[in-house]
């Protein structure tokens, strides 16, 4: 029998834990359900994503989100940020001076990417940089619910965040430092020198029995993470 989550087009993780497969870019939202508080990890490419992603999410749950935390800076993982005025935003540090100070350069991306221009502009114009950056760890306690944001990277971007959702099984939401629908992408912002060691500490994070939910594709296991730390040291010739 489907959960509501499931009947909604939602993939139930674990107990109260969540995601979306959003169309055209194949990103990864999470949710993660507490008493008191409502997480949801990253928020779409565009406001009106967000804004129904922020709708469907109160339908669900009973209650409005309450608080956002971002993967990474990337234009399908941002946008919808606006959407979710009053909510707690995280990142890791140095991403919300990144977001103020590099929005042309975000806007450009999303419509060269196929956001439509005038969409983009909104979504730039009305961003809402995270007001919390998270340096090491941060625990957030959701009413008898514990999350760890972590900040693992540089990897995929300077500013790479990391949510452990503890319980069984665990389930690490990775961002676009793992990718299974395709090989991961390394833009002008990533810095491969890094990323292997990004994956390491994302393993050490999660352990051999979590499920680690990539910022584009299915959920995969340690296994696969392993792998694609060793493929990214051989593409990037990283010694280990």
């Amino acid at each position: 029998m489907k959960t509501c989550w499931e009947e909604a087009g939602w993939e139930q993780l674990a107990p109260d834990v969540a995601r979306r497969r959003l169309p055209d870019w194949d990103c990864t939202v999470g949710v993660i359900v507490g008493r008191t508080d409502v997480l949801v990890v990253d928020t779409g490419s565009t406001l009106r994503e967000g804004a129904a992603l922020r709708a469907e999410i109160t339908r669900l749950t009973g209650r409005r989100p309450t608080r956002i935390a971002l993967t990474h800076p990337h234009f399908d993982h941002v946008l919808g940020t606006a959407a979710f005025a009053g909510c707690e935003g995280y990142g890791a540090t140095g991403l919300d001076a990144l977001l103020r100070r590099d929005r042309e350069v975000l806007r450009e991306d999303a419509v060269r990417h196929g956001v439509a221009p005038g969409a983009a502009t909104e979504a730039v114009d009305h961003l809402v940089p995270p007001h919390h950056a998270v340096s090491g760890e941060v625990s957030l306690d959701l009413g008898g619910r514990s999350v760890l944001l972590a900040n693992v990277g540089p990897g995929h971007t300077a500013h790479d965040l990391a949510v452990l959702v503890p319980g069984r099984p665990e389930v690490v939401f990775c961002g676009d430092l793992v990718e299974e629908s395709g090989p991961p992408q390394a833009g002008p912002d990533a810095i491969p020198s890094h990323w292997p060691a990004a994956l390491d500490r994302l393993l050490a994070l999660g352990g051999e029995d979590a499920r680690y939910v990539p910022g584009h594709g299915s959920v995969v296991d340690a296994a696969f993470v392993r792998d694609q730390r060793d493929e990214l040291a051989a593409r990037f010739g990283v010694s280990r």
